[in-house]
């Protein structure tokens, strides 16, 4: 059987670790048994620590694009603000349209982060009771600037903040409660360090609230019909099981290696990168604005990005990622999240150097 297997140095999926592997091959036990409700309620504790939070945290089986769709149908009551700086908030914006809601996009260059005053000028008009922002969009590198954001959207109070962290949880320090962050969601194949299959979703008071006001139209995504199972350390549907337990193992490894010392590893990783992408390259983002989680090198050599990753996987057994979409070959991003260390990442780029003749 072929090995299909490559060190992922990719923005999602990344690498698991085999001991995460292991924990999602735990035997199977039934949703509706007590030994399914100890483990939901064994993951509560460590999720809220994790998140920073006193609130609510569900875990829906499904990607996040499925929970940034449920963000919106149980919050936008009037408007909805799309802010929108890359590949994911335009996304956002078209799942805020394609389920009927009334929406505005707020849109800068993907080069370009959204600034703390255009969402101030915005939401002075009164027209808005959501805004969504992608924290760190995956297709730019973009880190946007969420807590002075979030400062803005406090002063307005009917107002709720949609956060996707999709690339950004388990990489760095977002706390919910602190922020006044009302959804917070992120799958977990990305800093988190799992297999897809899961979406992280932490849920204030307030969002709460308004869903009960909302009466979304939705089933599956229903923030009221979540926290009624939840209540009773359940989920609404079957849910993937050997997920829960990876998570649950996997949670426990951050909070042995540190919270902070994982971000602050994630913070070194990103600096060798960047500097390496100065030094040979350039950085797509604008100055300031760089991720911690990844990097989107503009291609100003000229290179041949498929032909390099082509040698990076047959030659050398890693992956790195083209650019997305109309910035393929123009860019291309090296993933420095979740389990990966400071010695993969030389590794890589001292291989790239050697492929490239840097």
């Amino acid at each position: 059987m072929k090995n299909w297997h490559s060190k992922l140095f990719t923005p999602g999926p990344t690498e698991v670790r085999p001991e995460v592997l292991q924990a999602m091959s735990t035997p199977q036990i039934h949703h509706r048994s007590p030994e399914f409700s100890e483990l939901y309620a064994e993951l509560q504790p460590k999720l809220q620590k994790f998140l920073y939070t006193d609130q609510t945290v569900f875990v829906f089986t499904c990607s996040s694009t499925g929970v940034m769709e449920a963000a919106v149908q149980n919050t936008v009551r009037k408007k909805c603000l799309n802010l929108v700086n890359g590949a994911f908030g335009k996304r956002w914006h078209q799942i805020t349209k394609a389920c009927g809601l009334p929406c505005e996009a707020l849109e800068n260059p993907w080069d370009v982060a959204i600034k703390p005053e255009q969402v101030e000028q915005q939401l002075r008009s009164g027209e808005f009771d959501a805004v969504t922002l992608v924290f760190n969009e995956t297709s730019t590198g973009m880190m946007n600037p969420l807590p002075e954001i979030a400062e803005v959207v406090k002063s307005f109070p009917d107002v709720l903040l949609l956060v996707d962290a999709v690339s950004a949880m388990g990489g760095v320090k977002i706390e919910f409660d602190r922020l006044g962050l009302d959804v917070l969601l992120a799958g977990v194949q990305k800093a988190v360090a799992l297999p897809a299959g899961i979406t992280i979703c932490a849920v204030s008071d307030r969002a709460l609230a308004r869903a009960e006001e909302v009466k979304p139209k939705t089933y599956y995504f229903s923030f009221p019909v979540m926290l009624k199972y939840h209540k009773k350390n359940q989920t609404p549907s079957t849910p993937s099981i050997p997920h829960l337990f990876a998570l649950n193992a996997q949670l426990d490894a951050m909070f042995e290696e540190g919270l902070e010392r994982r971000f602050a590893r994630h913070e070194e990783m990103a600096s060798l990168v960047q500097a390496w992408a100065k030094k040979h390259f350039d950085i797509y983002p604008e100055e300031g604005y760089w991720s911690k989680t990844l990097t989107c090198v503009k291609n100003t050599r000229g290179i041949n990005v498929a032909e390099l990753n082509r040698t990076l996987v047959e030659e050398h057994g890693m992956r790195i990622s083209n650019g997305y979409g109309d910035l393929k070959e123009k860019t291309f991003r090296i993933a420095h999240m979740g389990d990966l260390t400071t010695a993969d990442i030389r590794g890589l780029l001292s291989t790239i150097d050697m492929i490239l003749g840097l």
